[in-house]
Order: structure tokens, then sequence, then C-alpha cells
């Protein structure tokens, strides 16, 4: 997969290609079918398979602190995006003047011009340009007029449930890893890299590595079994707490994981956490004495969770 960064790095080469367009976070199972979906077309046509993503999301950019909760950073959507078989990744920078040129600039600019584009997959809610006055008809319009064919995507349900982003976000929100997984088509992953950090957990017998999570919003709190891994390592079973640490006063919300039976040192490495099973939500305790026999409980259920899955 080439990944292209911005709309000043498309090349003449890259002209002509099947394309569709979207946020795609956390790549569920709905995106998959789309852009399996896609490949199929591109071989068709003979034409390179091309996602368009932005960064940062349109609704993190219009709404900070009040967008939805981000599922997957741009790191963690190449890598899902790549499994899919995909040729190209736009990424543009959804920037103020990007969200403000005239929606008919993106169509003949963009798409056109510049991507030369043949076939076209996005949602019939999609709207972009200046004042989102760009939509799903005028795409219809504007492929009638310069030979692209445009299509909609299909809702895709397991079960009862349509699965989109926002139905990842609920079930997370709800503890439901499960359904979440289920969902996304793969497990939930938080990643980054492991800082220094107060180093509290060390002073009642639980160290922990540090996780900063880069999000505005992040989708899921509390206190969770997880794996934790990186390139080429095995795997360590651990609990980890995400939240802002209230009994510490805290301020940010951070990714801290305590790793069973481990004393390696892994600061600066990326990092992947997969949440397994969430044990309890973040409280306030009146000590740190009252936090760390919670720690050790916590622990303790982990582990027999762990074990219990061995068995």
């Amino acid at each position: 997969m080439e990944l292209i960064r911005g709309i000043h790095n498309i090349l003449p080469s890259h002209h002509g290609c099947v394309l569709t367009i979207g946020n795609f976070d956390g790549v569920h199972r709905g995106h998959a079918q789309v852009i399996t979906s896609l490949v199929s077309k591109a071989h068709h046509f003979q034409l390179p398979a091309t996602v368009m993503t932005f960064e940062p999301q349109p609704q993190e950019r219009f709404c900070g602190a009040k967008a939805p909760a981000r599922l997957s950073l741009l790191r963690d959507k190449i890598k899902l995006l790549d499994k899919l078989k995909i040729d190209r990744l736009l990424c543009i920078n959804f920037s103020a003047a990007f969200a403000n040129q005239p929606a008919e600039a993106f169509i003949e600019e963009l798409l056109v011009k510049k991507l030369g584009v043949k076939y076209l997959v996005v949602g019939d809610d999609f709207c972009f340009g200046k004042s989102r006055l760009g939509n799903f008809d005028m795409l219809v319009a504007a492929g009638k007029k310069f030979g692209f064919t445009v299509v909609s995507t299909q809702s895709f349900v397991v079960g009862s449930s349509r699965v989109s982003s926002t139905a990842v976000r609920e079930q997370l929100a709800l503890g439901n890893l499960e359904q979440a997984k289920r969902l996304l088509g793969h497990p939930f992953v938080l990643s980054g890299k492991v800082a220094h950090g107060q180093k509290l957990g060390r002073t009642i017998g639980f160290p922990t590595a540090n996780i900063a999570l880069k999000r505005t919003v992040v989708p899921v709190r509390g206190v969770f079994a997880v794996r934790l891994y990186w390139n080429g390592s095995d795997i360590y079973d651990g609990v980890a707490n995400v939240g802002v640490r209230p009994t510490v006063n805290g301020q940010t919300c951070r990714l801290e994981v305590h790793l069973f039976d481990f004393s390696a040192d892994i600061y600066g490495k990326q990092v992947e956490v997969e949440l397994i099973t969430k044990i309890r939500d973040e409280q306030s305790f009146a000590s740190l004495d009252a936090l760390k026999k919670q720690i050790l409980n916590d622990a303790n259920e982990a582990r027999a969770l762990f074990s219990n899955d061995a068995s």
C-alpha cells in the first residue's frame, strides 16, 4: 500500500483510480465490506483501489472536545487499511482552507483533475466543501458530467445491529468489549509510546507503563484486563486503568498498564494494548492504601480471567 500524505504529494502518475472517501474510524466490518467491494471493482477496471481519509477527522476540527470519541489513531488506521489490500491511501490534512473550499473545487480540482476518479463509493450522507454544501446528489451529477460512476455504501448488519463507528463507540462506553470486537471484526486496541510518568505505581508495589493516548476524546474509561505487545515481542498479560486518576488529582486521560511478572525497561517503545475485559469503572479512593488494595483485587481478577482463558 502506498501512503500519500497531503494533496501536494499527488503525482501525475496517481491519475486514474477507483476511490472511496471517509473517516474509516476503527476500520470496522462495514468499512471492510465497502473496501473489499472497492478492491474488486479496481481489479475490474484495472485501476488502483484508493482510499481517501482526513486528519484530523472533520468533526474534531469542527467540534473539538465535543467530537465523537476517536476509535483509531492514524497509525492504527493505516495498519488496518493495509490489511484490506488497497493500493493507495490518500491522507488529506483537514485544514480550515480545505474545509472552506467550494464543493465544486473539491470535485473538479481534486477528484477529476488530480485523481482522475473512474468509480466512487461514498455514503449517501456524505457532505463536503464550504458550508457542507456538497452532497451525494452533486457527486452523481458531476459523475455524469465528467464520466465517473458514483455508488452509495450500503449498511452492513451483524445480528440486528447496523455496523457503524457510532455503534462501536456505544458498546465500548458500555464496557461490552466482545460486542465491540464483533462489530469491528478485530480486537479494540489502544496504542502509543511508553513514557515516563509520576512513578506513583512503584511506591505502592504496582509499577505501570504510562501511555499517552493522543486523543481529544477517549472511547473507554475504567479498569481492564489487557494484553500488551509491540512489534516482534511476546504478548504480556496485565491490568490497565484508562482515565484521569482521580485519587492522585490527575487532569488528563491516560492509559496506565501494570504487567504481571514483568520487569523489562520498555520506555520509548511503541506498544499496542488490547482491551480484553472490563473489570470496573474508574473511581476515587480516600488514600493510596485504599487504592493499593483495590489494584491488588483488580490484578487478581485479571489474572483469574487469563487463567480461565488458558484452561
